[in-house]
């Protein structure tokens, strides 16, 4: 009788494992999401890391490289990050808007020492590139814009964030290939009002 009563038991065990197995992804909350497309300029990082040509050079984004292929971290910015752990700084909060030192020095690294334009600048600091992209399209959305003009090439995921934040994605041409140059007269054209 208790060998029998093990047996069910552990049947029902099993069962309820295969169960549970087999929703599993039903139960993840992410299990419907969809696949993004895959980032071209990431994809060229992919291709290299797959590639066993052992004289390839990696072209793409993100770092210096030496003749290792590994990322090579040049002696200024070394040098940056001694001088910022010499700081000690106190990691408090830094608030909505980021530090304002850090603003402040951005701007006049941006603008110059002195420029005309502070009066009409808000400098906020963010996350990254593409957090900020983010940021400001959200931004825009919420406060009554509904499009916003992209230069034609940009980084590929700069259109999906804008359009994602609710805004109708333009774009105006900038770059001239003849002359290497700014595309001026398309530039006027694709913006023109």
């Amino acid at each position: 009788l208790a060998a029998a009563r093990l047996g069910r038991v552990a049947a029902a065990r099993a069962a309820a494992k295969r169960s549970v197995s087999s929703c599993a992804p039903a139960l993840s909350p992410w299990a419907h999401l969809p696949m993004g497309p895959p980032d071209p300029i990431l994809g060229l990082s992919e291709a290299f890391q797959k590639d066993t040509d052992a004289k390839k050079i990696n072209l793409g984004v993100g770092a210096y490289r030496g003749d290792d292929s590994k990322p090579y971290v040049l002696p200024s910015v070394r040098e940056a990050e001694r001088r910022v752990l010499l700081k000690e700084y106190n990691k408090e909060y830094a608030g909505i808007v980021g530090v304002k030192e850090f603003n402040d020095l951005a701007v006049k690294f941006a603008y110059g020492e002195g420029s005309d334009v502070y009066d009409r600048l808000a400098t906020v600091q963010s996350l990254s590139g593409t957090g900020a992209c983010r940021v400001v399209g959200q931004l825009l959305a919420r406060f009554g814009w509904s499009s916003i003009y992209l230069p034609n090439p940009t980084w590929g995921n700069h259109i999906p964030i804008m359009a994602d934040a609710g805004l109708e994605v333009k774009k105006y041409r900038y770059y001239k290939p003849e002359t290497c140059g700014l595309d001026f007269e398309g530039l006027c054209e694709d913006v023109e009002v």
